[in-house]
């Protein structure tokens, strides 16, 4: 039996715990005539503690026999029925209450209508108020047939007043898992004191009982009510005892261990509204923000989209994937400014729904920004309350939340749902928590100086905190917790939380900590809401971790949102978050690593460190070489083969940073985007006609200077794109081919299709020819051979270059062709094997040979080209190859984070070449 937990004043429910089976029996005054005999019917005898004599029990003992097995579930003692109208006296609750009666106890069979959890025997009940003017706690409690052993207490939501019934599912589980209440877990929960038909009514607190109540009295005598009747029903007190809470209920499960610490083996705090008092001042202050001077600052849905839409634009890839995510959230917050500059409207007055006007950035940034008490302290020495992450990721409008600002700029009083969602709580709590006043008018409270009402500030926070930063005495019996908040939260600040857990660490040191907590911070996830919603075992995470000193590490979760279900991310240990490695599907946790760097938003980790050499050549067929100077994005661009300009030919300009690592240029438009791994996408300006040819040059380059030559380490069988133009036009080009360990190639071309096709050497649409290497110029001159002969390496018509670029030593090779008929182009190649869905997945700089740039991603079976969407269909019509609908009709190849794409015949550009970044 589980051993009594000590508290302040011995209650007959500690004895209970501990096994006293003689005051059991008089505990329930009902069935024990007032205190006289007979009582021995409702509780049973229950077996004697084991001292040093007596004989081990089944399943091992002194003789270090392993157990046998799990012993089978407790049957119950009583019937469920026998528990209706029983009462629990004062005396046995561990704070003042007039004692508690059950209502009904009903059996519930597993085959039930619409049952899905298991055999169980009903329990409603209330425990009477002091007060005879505050309502009654109503309670429920679940206690299976299958019991396992232990209890879970479920915390509440919102301003409660509604039953909390103990049947619901694990919060943020993986899907389909069963609720507690179905795998054994006796379970219960409460109202919180009070009856109401909404959880956004806050008129309960004018009663001191019940304000002290939701503040987390109740969940005290709930639990000693329950405890009881577990040990009534089943004959033995639990071995483990649980607390799962989501928002307020995360509040009551953290303001449960910081008072009663002894209770509970384990807690599970999700998105914890711990800050109470400062949750709701920032609520007030958000509302005198949007409504102040005749509604200025308050946005309507269409700008409220704006500003979202534009942080998404700004930081998604900080993360290095295009996911809709926003996972560096502290880099994301130094672009604050940035983004605020960009949305702002001329002048600073309102013009439209395409800016901000002053009023409204004031607004953005109240719901950014902390609120910093200087003039008095909230309880627990708390004065900040965190503000919520509007500008890096939040979301208060759109499809992905349920709360928004509102649809008009001046509030009812009070405040109703036509209303912002968090004035409307700030509304409730300033009128019945704080003032008492009906009709008070909130806007008129000043949430930083309360003026008269400051003492009752401090007062209310007293009773509603759950900030006791000192968890030592939970953690002394081995008491473990896990934390979860989204970063994107809208209702609960993520960043109350994050100070708190801070404070935490600072009071009893990181190490302790560490062996006692897990804290869990989800980019994307707002308030049960968000672009991201975890599913994720938490409570078998944490049974383990009680149960068998089994800690959790990185947990995997799948997010649950309909329209990206299934798509899974590592949960990361605060302060980390989940950085795309940079290659692999965009959907898979093993692609991302928990890191916990915070870089400057704008600095391009591609950027060379000191001034570097890129070796490639363009589209119209050029070799040339790019110079940059890293301390002064000065470039120079040196045509060294071309069939358009003399070799020597030079342009030269400064960069001007554009994105993260895009670049503007002097070459008629052109954009430079540096890619991990040493590459370059650019373009030079035309050799005549205007516009600019796009370029791709590497850092690192295959060399083969060495006598005999040796290319074993580039030869492959391939597919190829391109673009070439002669006199008749621009036109794209697909092959499969070979390049051979003597330096000989072979082209091949389905000469009814495509032109993709699986290589083979007999094939009778070719071209054959050989590289040899430059020394002066640091490529391979190629030679054209006839098409018909044997492989050689002699002879043969100069019709071009290759330049074989090594990106994290993986081979690149760039056909330029400058044929002395007068077609000229470009070839990239990449091995012809089986190009897996997810290999390719990123977010991509694109350039194409119309002049045209844009942004690309690929993830899955998806291709976002601009404003373009097709689906891909991975090895058609040849490994390597994925074939593009008619949403962008077309076909792309993927080498070593560069993309090719040639559009089928039509209006698209013939070549697309792309960096992925």
């Amino acid at each position: 039996m589980r051993r009594a937990r000590s508290h302040a004043t011995l209650h007959p429910l500690s004895l209970l715990r501990a096994g006293g089976a003689a005051l059991g029996l008089c505990l329930w005054l009902a069935g024990c005539g007032g205190g006289g005999g007979g009582g021995t019917a409702f509780f049973p005898a229950l077996p004697p503690a084991a001292g040093p004599g007596a004989e081990p029990g089944p399943g091992g003992g002194d003789d270090g026999e392993p157990p046998v097995g799990p012993p089978p579930p407790p049957p119950p003692v009583v019937s469920c029925a026998s528990l209706a109208g029983r009462t629990l006296p004062p005396s046995a609750i561990g704070l003042p209450t007039q004692g508690a009666t059950v209502t009904s106890a009903e059996p519930v069979a597993v085959d039930d209508p619409a049952n899905l959890l298991g055999a169980y025997c009903r329990v409603r009940g209330t425990i009477q108020s002091v007060d005879p003017a505050a309502q009654s706690i109503q309670f429920a409690l679940n206690l299976p047939a299958q019991w396992n052993g232990k209890t879970i207490h479920f915390g509440g939501g919102g301003f409660n007043g509604r039953l909390i019934d103990g049947t619901e599912p694990l919060r943020f589980g993986p899907p389909g898992k069963p609720a507690p209440l179905a795998l054994g877990y006796a379970t219960y929960g409460d109202d919180s004191g009070h009856q109401s038909g909404s959880i956004t009514d806050g008129r309960f607190a004018a009663n001191d009982e019940q304000l002290a109540n939701y503040g987390g009295l109740t969940l005290k005598k709930t639990r000693d009510v329950a405890q009881a009747l577990v040990l009534a029903y089943y004959g033995t007190a639990p071995k483990k005892a649980y607390f799962l809470g989501t928002s307020t209920g995360g509040r009551d499960a953290l303001a449960y261990i910081q008072r009663w610490p002894a209770d509970y083996d384990g807690v599970i705090a999700n998105e914890p509204a711990l800050n109470y008092t400062g949750t709701r001042l920032s609520n007030v202050a958000v509302g005198r923000a949007l409504y102040a001077n005749g509604g200025a600052g308050w946005m309507n849905v269409a700008k409220t989209l704006l500003v979202q839409r534009t942080v998404l634009q700004a930081c998604d890839r900080l993360d290095g994937a295009a996911d809709g995510i926003v996972s560096n959230v502290e880099s994301c917050r130094q672009l604050n400014g940035q983004i605020l500059a960009s949305l702002r409207c001329s002048g600073g007055t309102d013009a439209g729904d395409g800016c901000l006007s002053d009023a409204q950035l004031a607004t953005v940034r109240a719901i950014e920004s902390p609120l910093e008490f200087t003039a008095y302290a909230l309880a627990h020495g708390v004065t900040r309350a965190g503000g919520y992450n509007l500008l890096e990721g939040a979301l208060v409008a759109g499809p992905y939340t349920t709360r928004d600002l509102g649809t008009r700029p001046a509030p009812a009083n009070p405040a109703t749902s036509a209303d912002a969602n968090m004035y409307v709580t700030g509304d409730q709590w300033v009128k019945h928590f704080v003032t008492r006043i009906e009709n008070f008018d909130t806007l008129g409270f000043d949430p930083l100086d309360p003026g008269p009402y400051t003492a009752r500030v401090a007062e209310v926070s007293a009773l509603t905190d759950a900030g006791d930063p000192n968890l030592a005495p939970f953690f002394a019996h081995g008491g473990r917790l896990i934390l979860l908040h989204g970063l994107a939260d809208e209702v609960i600040s993520p960043n109350s939380t994050i100070d708190y857990y801070q404070r935490v660490v600072s009071t009893l040191g990181q190490a302790t900590v560490d062996e006692h907590v897990r804290f869990y911070t989800v980019p994307g996830m707002g308030h049960g809401t968000g672009v991201f919603i975890p599913g994720w075992d938490s409570l078998a995470a944490l049974e383990a971790w009680v149960e068998q000193g089994l800690a959790p590490a990185t947990p995997v979760a799948m997010d649950t949102v309909a329209g990206s279900f299934g798509r899974t991310r590592p949960l990361c240990r605060f302060p980390a978050w989940p950085k795309y490695r940079g290659s692999g599907s965009l959907d898979a946790a093993v692609n991302y690593a928990c890191v916990t760097e915070v870089g400057d938003p704008l600095a391009c980790p591609s950027l060379p460190a000191s001034p570097a050499t890129y070796k490639g050549g363009n589209t119209a067929g050029e070799e040339l070489r790019v110079q940059i100077d890293p301390a002064t994005l000065a470039y120079t661009v040196t045509i060294e083969a071309s069939a358009q300009r003399a070799a020597g030919t030079q342009r030269s300009g400064t960069l001007a940073q554009q994105g993260q690592c895009s670049y503007t240029s002097g070459e008629d438009g052109a954009l430079f985007t540096f890619a991990p791994g040493g590459v370059l996408l650019g373009g030079v300006s035309a050799a005549a006609g205007g516009g600019f040819a796009p370029l791709l040059a590497f850092q690192n380059t295959f060399e083969n200077a060495a006598s005999p030559t040796v290319f074993n380490p580039v030869a492959h069988i391939f597919n190829a794109v391109g673009v070439q133009q002669d006199a008749g036009g621009t036109a794209a080009y697909a092959a499969a081919g070979r390049l051979r360990n003597a330096g000989t190639f072979q082209y091949c071309r389905d000469p009814g299709g495509t032109g993709f096709m699986v290589y083979d050497a007999d094939c009778t649409q070719t071209e054959k020819g050989y590289i040899t290497y430059n020394t002066a110029r640091g490529a391979f001159d190629l030679f054209t051979t006839s098409p018909t002969g044997s492989a050689t390496t002699t002879g043969g018509t100069l019709t071009g270059s290759m330049v074989i670029g090594l990106v994290n030593g993986e081979p690149v090779p760039l056909h330029l062709v400058r044929d002395p008929g007068g077609t000229t182009g470009m070839r990239l190649v990449a091995e012809q094997q089986s190009l897996i869905a997810g290999t390719a997945d990123g977010a991509y700089v694109v350039a194409a040979v119309n002049g045209e740039q844009r942004e690309a991603a690929v993830a899955g079976s998806s291709l976002q080209l601009g404003s373009a969407t097709a689906s891909l269909s991975y090895d058609v019509p040849a490994p390597g190859v994925a074939q593009a609908d008619a949403g962008r009709p077309g076909h792309l190849i993927y080498n070593s984070g560069v993309l090719g794409f040639v559009s089928d015949p039509g209006a698209n550009a013939a070549l697309e070449i792309g960096v992925r970044h």
